[in-house]
Parts: structure tokens; C-alpha cells; sequence
């Protein structure tokens, strides 16, 4: 299948271009943010608790794990993906190469770094906040696989995390004219290849989302502190850690030990913990107040 010549620019106004990446993360953000405000009112499905917090905490809540998101996801990439870049900090050539760590515009984020970068916003605000620390992990978890699905559709309109190549009906040659007007030439070949950002749009996004509604409306797991947030997380790294065997692995990461991905080795912890949050949130009984 031919991949869709779709401009990454949505518009412009003057020098400044409004790209849909960016886009993404905007709408992941407010959508969540409504979406966990509803939460926050919703009384009956924390009972025979409270909600951890008000609508203008949560305020206050968002504008902390949007630091998080941005910083946790860059500085994680340039950790995991190119720790040239913290290098270059000292010894790049000029300032330019030496601020590239700080080029969000060039593009390079890290879910498990954004990961981190919410999980730390989340401690810091609960501490400071005298709130339950898990019960909070509960309410933003299931708003979570909104931004994924957003960023993983603007991930493949700028054709970029490919899968690997494959003879499927429906694998993507990840060519077009924008692609190589922008880079000269086609990074990923000639060659069909799985479509993996839509995999996990449908999987990470859609599928997660759902199994987290129904964790919090059908089987009144927000009782119980820690239980929706282990669900995510040991969701989330099942799910990535699966789909790393159709995605292409990162560049200069292809020969890791054991066959692994740095995809898989990020999500395994992910699921341990998930699984130990479930376990214990399971063998407690719901929370009274």
C-alpha cells in the first residue's frame, strides 16, 4: 500500500508552522484533562472514598504533568536513544549543536521518558498536596491511552517509527513526496513495512483506553488505590513490549543482547510494577475514606 502523502505542517502563520505532532499533544492534554475533571466530580465511582482531589487542584495538577510530559519525554530520548546529545552539551562544535538537546522542534520524545517525567510531577504534587499518592496515579492513569493515540496518528503522518518489513496485504511503503523533499531521500527504503503506529494507536490508544473505562466503571476499581494504575502499566508494557517485534528497531540499537529492543527493556519494569500494583491493590480491601 502506498503511504499517504499527508503534510505534517496543518498550517502556518508567518515563520511560525503548526504541526500536527504538535497538535497531538495539545489535544491529548485537554481531552485528558476533561476527561479526568469528569472523574474528579464523579462521586460514585470512588465510594465509598472521595476523589483524591478538586477540580482546581486538578488544575494545577495539569499544568505540572505537562512540564513533565515535555521535559521527561526529550531529556528521556536524548538518555535512551541519543546520550550524544547531553554530550554535545560540553563539546559541540557550536551553540547550535550544543543547545540540540533543548530543539524540541527537531522532533525526539520518549513515552517512557514522559513517563517518568509525569510520574515524578505526580509525587511532587501529592506530597505537597497531603494526597493519597496512588488514588491520584488512578485518576490520570486511564486519560493516558488519549495522548497515546494522538501521538501515535501524528507519528504516522509524519511517517516516521515504521515497523519492519513485511509481506501483509496492508504493510506501507513509508515514501512520499514530503518525505523526500524533507530528508532527500526515503529513510525507510522502498521496501512494504507494518504499519506499527497504527498498531498502537489501536492497541496503546483505543483498546487500553477501553479496558481502563471499564476498570473504572464497571468494575469500581478506583476503590481500590493503585489498581487502575497497575492495569496501565502492566498494559501499556505488554502491549509495547509485543508490538517491538513488528516495529523497526531504533537506529544504532538493532543488536541488542537476547534479541531485545530498548522498547521491550524500558516496558519489562513496567510490567513488573504494573503486576505488583494489581496484586496488592487485589488483596486489600477498598479504601473508606
Amino acid at each position: 500500500m502506498p503511504f499517504p502523502d499527508i503534510e505534517p505542517v496543518w498550517f502556518s502563520i508567518g515563520p511560525l508552522d503548526i504541526r500536527w505532532y504538535a497538535l497531538a499533544y495539545v489535544a491529548g492534554i485537554v481531552l485528558g484533562w476533561w476527561y479526568a475533571s469528569r472523574l474528579t466530580r464523579d462521586n460514585a465511582v470512588w465510594q465509598p472514598a472521595k476523589p483524591p482531589m478538586t477540580t482546581v487542584q486538578l488544575d494545577d495538577l495539569v499544568l505540572w504533568i505537562t512540564l513533565g510530559i515535555i521535559l521527561g519525554g526529550r531529556f528521556g530520548y536524548a538518555l535512551f536513544y541519543k546520550p550524544m546529545l547531553y554530550a554535545n552539551l560540553f563539546t559541540g562544535a557550536d551553540w547550535g549543536e550544543r543547545l540540540a538537546l533543548f530543539r524540541l522542534w527537531d522532533g525526539g520524545m520518549s513515552f517512557h521518558g514522559g513517563l517518568i517525567g509525569v510520574s515524578l510531577a505526580i509525587v511532587l504534587f501529592a506530597r505537597r498536596n497531603r494526597i493519597r499518592l496512588l488514588s491520584v496515579g488512578d485518576l490520570i492513569a486511564p486519560v493516558v491511552p488519549i495522548g497515546l493515540f494522538f501521538g501515535r496518528i501524528a507519528n504516522f503522518i509524519n511517517g516516521e517509527l515504521w515497523g519492519r518489513p513485511t509481506d501483509a496485504p496492508w504493510g506501507m511503503v513509508f515514501c512520499n513526496r514530503t518525505i523526500e523533499t524533507t530528508y532527500g531521500f526515503c529513510p525507510a527504503g522502498d521496501v512494504a513495512r507494518h504499519p506499527s503506529q497504527l498498531y498502537e494507536a489501536g492497541l496503546e490508544g483505543i483498546a487500553l483506553a477501553a479496558i481502563l473505562w471499564l476498570a473504572v466503571y464497571k468494575w469500581r476499581l478506583l476503590t481500590k488505590p493503585g489498581y487502575v494504575t497497575g492495569i496501565f502499566l502492566f498494559g501499556y508494557g505488554l502491549v509495547r513490549a509485543s508490538l517491538e517485534n513488528v516495529r523497526q528497531p531504533d537506529f544504532g540499537l538493532e543488536n541488542l543482547p537476547l534479541g531485545l529492543t530498548m522498547g521491550m527493556m524500558l516496558s519489562i519494569p513496567m510490567m513488573l510494577v504494573g503486576a505488583w500494583l494489581v496484586w496488592r491493590a487485589w488483596s486489600r480491601p477498598p479504601v473508606a475514606a
